[in-house]
């Protein structure tokens, strides 16, 4: 019992509240670059199992991550330098991060050049039906969750000690991803447009994650207000099309 109100004593600092309703908008915001992974994939499975591994895969993402906080004293340690190359201390973090956004920028220019060459995407289907599983599509959602769970939980430790503040925003992060997914999919489905710019996000984060294994941060503020300019032209685009249908 004693350890159980241990895990709430933050209660009564102010400044613990405000760094759970951040930590909660950060992991919301972090939470848009796996949503639109995830809608991505899962479109590509037959509909009758697209919504069962959406719920399967953020679900599995939501213990993987609640099993990284319980060891995030190793997670911190993954910061420190194993070798320096190109002038640059190398850390697991570096190393993690570089991995990641490389399988994110082949992820999507695969997809890409699918969309582009139709001719190409004949390999992934079998008889006339999308090969991928709902395995391997929950394979590859848990490896890229990985990637992101790793660096914002070395952030959340910048910003607050309290271990029950990291998990209440993680909960809070993935209860939001479970209740936005199935409509991101089926908004994405119903618009091709969209995809091609959800891919180039996906491109662009990749490439961020590589910047940032190398030592060059760019600030997520800067991405995301890239982000949500493109999605504006985009819904203008889509409301120019739509009055042009009706006329």
């Amino acid at each position: 019992m004693e350890w159980l109100l241990g895990f709430f004593d933050w209660t009564s600092d102010p400044t613990a509240w405000v760094a759970l309703a951040t930590l909660v908008i950060l992991e919301v915001v972090l939470g848009i670059d796996n949503l639109i992974f995830i809608s991505i994939l899962t479109n590509k499975l037959p509909i009758e199992q697209q919504a069962r591994a959406r719920r399967l895969g953020i679900s599995a993402a939501l213990i993987m991550r609640l099993m990284l906080l319980a060891t995030i004293s190793f997670i911190v340690q993954l910061t420190t330098p194993l070798f320096t190359a190109f002038g640059h201390p190398f850390s697991w973090r570096d190393i993690i991060l570089i991995a990641g956004g490389l399988f994110l920028v082949w992820k999507a220019t695969r997809e890409i050049h699918h969309s582009v060459d139709p001719q190409d995407h004949k390999e992934d289907l079998v008889g006339g039906a999308v090969s991928m599983t709902i395995g391997a599509a929950i394979f590859q959602i848990l490896l890229l969750d990985l990637v992101f769970s790793i660096d914002s939980i070395i952030t959340a430790v910048g910003m607050t000690d309290h271990i029950a503040i990291m998990y209440i925003a993680v909960i809070c992060a993935v209860t939001v991803m479970l209740l936005a997914a199935e409509p991101l999919s089926k908004f994405i489905a119903k618009n091709p447009t969209i995809v091609m710019l959800a891919l180039g996000f996906l491109l662009m984060i990749g490439m961020t994650l590589i910047a940032d294994g190398f030592g060059f941060h760019v600030p997520k503020g800067y991405i995301y207000a890239a982000m949500g300019f493109s999605a504006l032209v985009e819904a203008l685009n889509m409301l120019a099309r739509r009055a042009k249908t009706k006329h």
